[in-house]
């Protein structure tokens, strides 16, 4: 314990820019590179913010040939370099030595910028062994140097000038600074994204080590940045067109909010946000608002839709899973945390945001229904994976098939082809229609894959038992693509999947225990169009030595209306199938597997009808009765329609 009395002669004060010299941190974060670079964006901000108020139209970033140095400028108006009326020093001197004096506290000079605190240019200053400030301004170059933060020697007079503009160059001090050296391709990428922020600004970098010029100009402002970063995702988009949405007035105080956004397949979320100009790292108000807006308005057109099924629990998170967004918001008086800026606090903000993105969001998605249906279809698969579990997906991991015979199901009848695009895999009904199947099949091309009576409904089973169900690891082994997220096209084994079932109810219901697993586990497949429901007849009909094929009741009422039409009292022998197993190999060849005189129904799902699809299989296949049983009350009248 200090024995060291404690009074007033221990209390140590500050003066000038002593504080930031002794506690750096304070001011910009930390001595690291992220601190290092901070002393540039300051400088950069300032520039931004002319541009921001209308004043200047051109900004360029030098970083000199030592890689320790960088000049700033911009064509602003120049920082005053009169006297300052109280302080009795010019008005360039006093910014650059004094915290807390700049011509942002009030709105007169700037309606809105992000240097707020008065400290930004003082504190570069400071940090900086030497720094230079050129102003062009009422037709003269003005120059003063500083090291350290000390002024060298009073402003001066160092020749004419046309125009008006600020130069800023510094060298940060080695003393404060693990590393002194800039990295080019943070300041490149930091510049890049102002262009997008401040449309219309051209913003040049000019890197000297290097010998490069690289200009920056995004006339679509954040609109091109957000494709930017789509394209640099790599992940495919959920819709094509991105969506923006702006309100230049959200207050009566000028308050400006803009927003882009996209969804992606990604199972990321994406939100950048940006302040004045600032990059607001760690969020805030802004972006809260904008993440409750899109929650509120996906939430509200699932809702509309009656598109949740009974027993999935959908979060606000799964709304957003995979956005990608920006969201830009330029205030009066906004409220940064910290003079390193990285949050914003307005509680204002948050509400003018939130309303913005609900009602702007809620109206595009009902105008644009191919749209809504393909994010909301977007949001019950994520909100199906997280209740499923990926990880639990993602355990049950299939061996690529090194060769086109290897890790095959005992009871495959593969084809001789080796080419995707030449074969087609036949899943068949039973042992009996395979073995038909098997011997009408033209074996070059038509691979045969019998299952054993009604397949797993998927729909009301965990991942772990389905992967787990011998039927359907069979399908997936012999196709070899994997499934779910380890689907892998390069790996499918055929070019088509052909459901082949019975022409009754029993298989009717198969095919459709089938699809439903297709629709969860391989649903590129259906989406590529290579998914097929085969149309065997259920009636054949003999009228002498022709023979006609029906493949169902009413089909079958017309093909004898027409034959009683031509051919009044002329015998005619019908013979109903009990199932494709007692087709003998060469009808079940000629009716059914011959490519000149087959019938297949491609199963496809229309962007438009991607949500009710969802809906429909989640409903009627899954756990709650009370779907099914309102679905058959609702069509009881139709019973006398349907073939049973």
């Amino acid at each position: 314990m200090s024995n060291q009395t404690y009074d007033a002669a221990q209390i140590t004060v500050l003066k000038g820019l002593e504080p930031v010299r002794k506690r750096p941190a304070m001011y910009i974060g930390g001595t690291d590179a992220r601190g290092l670079h901070h002393l540039l964006w300051e400088v950069v901000d300032n520039a931004v913010d002319e541009a921001l108020n209308g004043h200047a139209s051109f900004i360029e970033v030098v970083l000199h040939a030592d890689q320790r140095s960088v000049s700033v400028t911009d064509n602003g108006r120049g920082i005053p370099v009169d006297m300052h009326p109280t302080e009795k020093r010019s008005a360039l001197e006093v910014i650059f030595t004094t915290l807390h004096a700049g011509g942002k506290f009030e709105q007169g000079s700037y309606m809105r910028s992000g240097g707020l605190h008065g400290v930004g240019s003082s504190v570069v200053n400071a940090l900086s062994v030497e720094l230079v400030a050129t102003v062009k301004r009422g037709g003269k170059r003005h120059e003063q140097r500083y090291e350290r933060g000390i002024p060298m020697a009073p402003i001066r007079v160092v020749g004419d000038a046309i125009g008006t503009g600020t130069t800023i160059f510094f060298r940060p001090d080695s003393e404060i600074f693990e590393e002194t050296r800039f990295d080019t391709e943070t300041i490149a990428e930091r510049l890049e994204n102002k262009s997008y922020l401040t449309p219309g600004l051209r913003v040049v970098y000019k890197d000297e080590g290097k010998g490069t010029r690289t200009e920056y100009k995004a006339e679509g402002g954040i609109a091109d940045y957000l494709t930017k970063l789509v394209v640099r995702s790599g992940a495919p988009v959920t819709h094509p067109e991105l969506m923006r949405f702006s309100a230049k007035d959200t207050d009566g105080k000028g308050t400006q909010v803009d927003v882009v956004l996209q969804w992606t397949e990604s199972t990321n979320e994406v939100v950048l946000s940006f302040a004045n100009g600032i990059p607001t790292a760690d969020g805030g108000t802004h972006e809260a608002g904008f993440r409750d807006g899109v929650s509120d308005a996906l939430m509200n057109y699932l809702e509309a839709h009656n598109a949740i099924p009974r027993g999935l629990e959908v979060k606000r998170s799964d709304a957003r899973e995979g956005i990608i967004a920006i969201v830009n918001v330029f205030l009066a008086d906004p409220q940064f945390q910290g003079q390193t800026k990285d949050r914003l606090n307005n509680p204002e903000v948050k509400s003018a945001v939130g309303a913005l993105v609900r009602s702007e969001l809620e109206r595009y998605l009902h105008k644009n229904a191919s749209t809504g249906n393909a994010i909301a279809f977007r949001i019950l698969q994520a909100a199906r994976a997280r209740a499923a579990s990926r990880s639990a997906a993602n355990e049950v991991r299939r061996k690529k098939p090194m060769s086109h015979k290897l890790n095959l199901p005992g009871k495959l009848a593969d084809c001789s082809s080796s080419d995707p695009n030449d074969s087609e895999l036949f899943i068949v009904e039973g042992d009996s229609a395979g073995g038909s199947a098997k011997q009408g099949r033209d074996r070059r091309t038509q691979a045969i894959l019998p299952l054993r009576g009604k397949v797993l409904n998927v729909e009301q089973a965990n991942d772990k038992k389905v992967l787990g169900n011998k039927e359907l690891e069979d399908v997936l082994s012999a196709l070899g693509c994997g499934s779910g997220k380890d689907y892998d096209e390069s790996n499918l084994r055929y070019g088509r999947v052909i459901l082949l079932m019975d022409a009754d109810s029993d298989g009717h219901h198969i095919s459709t225990l089938l699809l439903t697993f297709f629709y969860r586990y391989l649903l590129p497949l259906i989406q590529a169009g290579r998914v097929y429901v085969a149309q065997p007849p259920l009636y054949r009909v003999d009228v002498s030595k022709e023979t006609h094929w029906a493949l169902d009741d009413r089909e079958r009422d017309k093909l004898l209306a027409q034959i009683e039409k031509k051919r009044s009292g002329t015998k005619v022998q019908i013979t109903r199938f009990k199932g494709l197993g007692e087709m003998n190999p060469k009808t079940l060849f000629d009716t059914t597997l011959d490519p000149k005189k087959r019938r297949l129904l491609r199963v496809t799902i229309p962007p438009e009808m991607v949500l009710e699809t969802e809906t429909t299989i989640g409903g009627l296949m899954g756990k709650d009765p009370a779907v099914r049983f309102a679905f058959i009350m609702d069509n009881a009248h139709r019973a006398d329609e349907l073939d049973v």
